[in-house]
């Protein structure tokens, strides 16, 4: 019996793996392609995980000779918006690993084709997929802390990777912040509307472009929301979801992206005259989900497939995602505030 989705694989790649590890689970997927432009790189991939399928090295010879019609691109990012458009042009869907493409304008493209031959395209975006993350969300969304006014991040690490992120011109911001600026937008449920960043590489960087930013964006519920970033800040590190703090009108919600969340709150009482109003804590409750991360994407991307609706990445929403990245990166080339809606309008369609 033909399987429902018949996948092709390109990119064959370390993060490849995790997402044939996902793939073998469900018997609805046959993977029918690996794809890479090293060959013995599909070989590779094969062999590792017992796969008797095609392999080639040009992705649309893969899909008219498999009928493949479901894409997963693991490609490098410089890729994307070419792995993107071939596969949607040959009316496959697509769902891919961040970041949407390398440019405002290859992403409106992307957006714009997928609209066009009403295939889908996903990003992976799995920071969203963290039982802790939903748990904060739910103390913002359930009005714990009031109206919000603030969202800070604060994401210090210091990776040695070699390779070709330390020879980036903005590695922290191409290649990592795309996550917490994602998150950003799903805790609040806001998009961006402004933004001013200052990129900057500190003493001691190994990188060779800026390896730090502090961006402030403005966002549509009338928050701000403030992002202070180093991949190159020995000592005291973040964990790799970032350190939040969001307030309201009510109270602080707080999640040092370790543990669980836990919100503060004005208690109940007269406190009037009052220099320090007293507090009451309020822990984030667990969230339960089949599937994490990774993982827990993918659940997503096919449930919207079979539920004939966009997914929670789908690239349309993930286009907000990325003019946040792309913007901080144009606000800090012209030194000057960027208003987004006409930064993402003028880049293209």
């Amino acid at each position: 019996m033909t399987a429902q989705y018949r996948v092709a694989i390109a990119g064959c790649g370390g993060m490849a793996n995790e997402w044939v590890d996902y793939a073998l689970k469900r018997q609805d997927i046959e993977i029918v392609a690996l794809v890479d432009i090293r060959l013995e790189s599909a070989a590779v991939m094969a062999e590792k995980h017992g796969l008797s399928c095609l392999k080639f090295t040009d992705l649309k010879q893969a899909i008219q000779e498999t009928a493949a019609n479901l894409v997963f691109d693991v490609t490098i990012p410089g890729s994307h918006f070419t792995i993107a458009t071939t596969a949607l042009e040959l009316g496959c869907d697509v769902f891919g690993e961040k970041p949407l493409a390398e440019t405002m304008e290859q992403c409106n493209q992307i957006v714009a084709l997928a609209e066009r031959t009403g295939n889908t395209h996903a990003v992976m975006q799995n920071r969203r997929y963290d039982p802790r993350i939903r748990s904060l969300r739910n103390l913002i969304t359930t009005d714990t802390i009031g109206r919000t006014g603030y969202i800070g991040a604060n994401f210090f690490l210091a990776p040695h990777f070699g390779g070709f992120r330390e020879a980036m011109n903005s590695p922290l911001l191409l290649d990592m912040a795309i996550h917490t600026f994602d998150q950003a937008r799903f805790i609040s449920g806001a998009n961006p509307v402004t933004v001013y960043c200052q990129e900057f590489n500190p003493p001691g960087s190994w990188y060779e472009g800026n390896a730090a930013a502090i961006c402030i964006f403005e966002m549509s519920d009338g928050s701000v929301f403030c992002y202070q970033g180093s991949w190159c800040a020995e000592g005291a590190p973040t964990s790799w979801e970032a350190s939040w703090r969001i307030t309201g009108e009510k109270g602080t919600a707080i999640w040092d992206g370790l543990g669980m969340p836990y919100a503060e709150v004005v208690a109940a009482g007269d406190q009037a005259g009052k220099f320090i109003r007293d507090y009451e804590r309020i822990e984030g409750q667990t969230v339960e989900m089949n599937s994490t991360f990774h993982h827990g994407c993918l659940d997503e991307m096919f449930l919207s497939l079979a539920e004939q609706r966009p997914a929670e990445t789908d690239c349309r929403d993930n286009r907000y995602s990325m003019a946040m990245v792309l913007g901080a990166l144009e606000s800090a080339k012209q030194g000057r505030k960027i208003e987004l809606a006409d930064f993402m309008n003028n880049s293209g369609s």
